[in-house]
C-alpha cells in the first residue's frame, strides 16, 4: 500500500474504499438522532459500503465486462454516497468538517471511477 505524506491518501484503491466506507461510519456516530436521519444513515451506509464491496469484486472480475459492470456500480454508488452526505445537516462545526471531507472523497472516488472506464473506452453510463 502506498500512501502520500503530504495529504495522507492511500493510492491502494482496496485500501481507500474500506477506509472511506469506515470513514462514513465512523461519522454517523457523531451525529445526532433527528426525524429524518435514521433512513439517511441506512441509506448512507449501504451505498458507501457497496463502493468498497464492488471495488473487492471487481477486482475479482471473471471478464472484462463484469469488471467494467462492478466499476460502473461504484461510480453510482459514490454518487447516491454523495447525495446522502450532502443531506446530513450538524450544528457543530467539526462535525460539518469531516462530512465536507467525505464529500470530497466521494467526488474524488467518482472522478477515479469514472477515470477507470475511460481508460477502458466503456462510457459510465450503462450502454445497451
Amino acid at each position: 500500500m502506498s500512501v502520500d505524506n503530504k495529504s495522507g491518501r492511500v493510492f491502494d484503491l482496496e485500501e481507500r474504499t474500506f477506509r472511506y466506507a469506515k470513514s462514513v461510519r465512523l461519522f454517523l456516530s457523531t451525529l445526532k438522532s433527528n426525524e429524518s436521519n435514521p433512513e439517511d444513515k441506512k441509506q448512507v451506509i449501504r451505498s458507501s459500503g457497496s463502493v468498497a464491496a464492488n471495488y473487492l469484486e471487481a477486482n475479482e472480475a471473471i471478464s472484462r465486462r463484469d469488471f467494467a459492470l462492478r466499476i460502473k456500480i461504484c461510480k453510482k454508488e459514490a454518487k447516491e454516497s454523495y447525495l446522502w452526505l450532502r443531506l446530513m445537516v450538524s450544528e457543530d462545526p467539526a462535525i460539518d468538517q469531516e462530512r465536507k471531507r467525505l464529500i470530497q472523497e466521494t467526488v474524488e472516488l467518482g472522478k477515479i471511477f469514472g477515470a477507470i472506464l475511460g481508460k477502458m473506452n466503456i462510457s459510465p453510463v450503462a450502454k445497451q
